[in-house]
């Protein structure tokens, strides 16, 4: 699972900078590099999913240890 956290970081992080870039210059990076929407709208999905994957363990360390949370371990009772 680490592994996919590093993917999942690293692509909230690159979804992160390109919003920068929108909102300083109104330039879209992802979406120039992309080329044509549909490929760039994917990114944009792919990104979202990577946030929601991240999000995953700050609501599993209200029921698990931070530490689990964070290794996606999950715990039944």
């Amino acid at each position: 699972m680490r592994n996919m956290n590093l993917v999942t970081l690293a692509l909230i992080i690159l979804g992160g900078l390109n919003f920068l870039s929108m909102g300083v210059t109104g330039y879209d990076v992802i979406g120039t590099v992309l080329g044509g929407a549909m490929l760039a709208r994917l990114a944009y999905l792919i990104i979202g999913l990577a946030a929601v994957w991240q999000l995953m363990p700050g609501f599993q360390s209200f029921t698990v240890g931070e530490v689990d949370a964070e290794r996606h371990i999950h715990h039944h009772p």
